[in-house]
């Protein structure tokens, strides 16, 4: 069985859907955006999006870039790890480069000063980067700044006449809305394709990322990656970044970065070069039907207040464990990625309003958002230790250790939470209340480094794994 991958595009295109013309579908008048996506074209008699396109496709760039990548020692590909434990091959003892060569798109949101968006992923490790234009122009590309963390890069050009694509708030986005891709998959310049909003605030892998993605049935091939979503009035809703898929194709499940989170980045790269991340200093987690039960909550919405930290933002302005948020700097919280997000991305300094449950009474307070410390690897505003979970690893939902779970061997590892009964899981003999301790002879110590040692991989893979007092080893396909 082959294993679900998000990929990075390093572009992005949209597979064309059937579109159904009835009646306000379409507009006689040439003019964009009034009646709808097309407009008949009276001349030929035909349906047409070109008009739209004639104001959008301008704006969308293609991004070549060139630089090295450097490998740390002791890094090793698939076949050297291969070659050395089978054949005694050495490892380099100094890092090694190796050039690179990528081909990306790119949106303008800045006309005037030469302002263009596109994936961190695009521009990483560029020495060089070349912008190119739909009308042919080639100019050099300064870096203005990167956000790994929403995979966000800001990058600079020097020209006359150039045309920008109009930001639209994508809070106003809905499933169903009609979307158009436009990119250059596999350096097919000015490429276009539609479709819909399959879903919104996705979150794929990655819980140190900032990620609340709009999901569309778009087409995501290598080379459209920072390319424009758009919607029916040609205003930019999205960046182009990633798809879900088993084979490395696309399986109609791609993603966006939503201008709402695309407009916090850009502000504060444009003005620092980089992005400070907000905390208040919380522990948060989803609401579960169990928990919405004993704790007498009538909704699932909201972010589950685990922990407030001595002397942070969260502990001035009153909140207390068991406090459930449920809106925060205007915006509806729905879940514990919500809260993280909308804090992490504001401003070290702003003060919100935060709007929350306790006793079933809804509360209001202000609070000041403070800075995250550089040296923290995540956020004090993740969820609980305890709460994250990879679903469905072959048919078993994994998670880190619980802390109520006591061990022998340690704590290093990660908890088999359930397993399907039937799944590829079960029939390799995985069990509810396993831990396992190594993928294919590489130890875990959580759930992070387990996504990680199956990231991008093919099955099956041997599982070293603790049940009591004994280990065994599982192929798990």
């Amino acid at each position: 069985m082959k294993k679900t991958l998000l990929i990075a595009a390093s572009g992005i295109a949209l597979i064309a859907a059937p579109l159904a013309i009835s009646q306000g579908v379409y507009s006689n008048s040439p003019a964009i955006g009034q009646s709808g996506v097309l407009t008949m074209d009276n001349t030929r008699g035909v349906l047409t999006m070109a008009p739209l396109l004639e104001v959008v496709t301008p704006a969308v760039v293609s991004i070549d870039v060139e630089g090295t990548r450097t490998r740390d020692a002791g890094e090793m590909s698939e076949q050297e790890e291969f070659l050395r434990r089978f054949f005694g091959g050495q490892l380099p003892d100094q890092p090694q480069s190796r050039p690179l060569r990528g081909l990306g798109s790119g949106v303008i949101i800045n006309a005037d000063k030469g302002l263009i968006i596109t994936n961190n992923h695009v521009v990483k490790d560029a020495d060089r980067i070349t912008i190119t234009l739909k009308d042919k122009r080639e100019l050099q590309g300064e870096l203005v700044g990167t956000d790994p963390k929403t995979d966000i890069a800001l990058v600079k050009i020097h020209a006359e006449n150039l045309k920008d694509l109009r930001i639209a708030n994508s809070r106003d986005v809905k499933v169903g809305d009609y979307v158009i891709a436009v990119g250059n998959p596999y350096g097919l310049s000015s490429t276009v394709t539609t479709g819909i909003v399959s879903a919104l605030g996705r979150e794929q892998g990655g819980s140190d990322n900032y990620q609340d993605y709009i999901q569309t049935d778009a087409s995501i091939n290598p080379g459209n990656s920072g390319g424009a979503l758009v919607n029916s009035k040609g205003e930019l809703i999205g960046m182009n970044t990633a798809i879900l898929s088993r084979s490395g194709g696309n399986n109609g499940i791609g993603f966006a970065v939503p201008t709402q989170i695309i407009s916090s980045v850009i502000e504060q790269l444009e003005e620092n070069g980089e992005v400070r991340r907000g905390r208040i200093g919380v522990l948060i987690q989803n609401i579960t039907p169990g928990l919405r039960q004993s704790l007498n909550l009538t909704t699932l919405n909201g972010a589950l207040v685990s922990s407030v930290e001595d002397g942070t933002p969260a502990d001035k302005a009153g909140l207390e464990p068991g406090d459930v948020i449920t809106a925060f700097n205007g915006g509806a919280i729905r879940d514990s990625s919500d809260i993280r997000n909308a804090v992490g991305l504001l401003v070290p300094g702003t003060q919100a309003d935060l709007t929350y449950i306790r006793d079933g009474k809804t509360r209001t307070t202000k609070i000041k958002v403070a800075e995250v410390d550089k040296d923290e690897v995540l956020s004090a505003d993740a969820a609980a230790p305890a709460n994250p979970s990879m679903e469905s690893f072959s048919g078993a939902t994994i998670r880190n250790i619980p802390s109520d779970v006591e061990l022998r061997g340690g704590d290093a590892g990660v908890f088999v939470d359930s397993v399907e009964v039937g799944s590829n899981a079960f029939r390799a003999g995985l069990r509810r209340g396993d831990v396992i301790r190594a993928v294919n002879r590489r130890d875990v110590a959580d759930l992070k480094e387990f996504e990680a040692r199956i990231k991008d991989k093919e099955g099956p893979f041997a599982l070293s794994v603790q049940r009591g007092g004994s280990r065994i080893f599982l192929a798990v396909e």
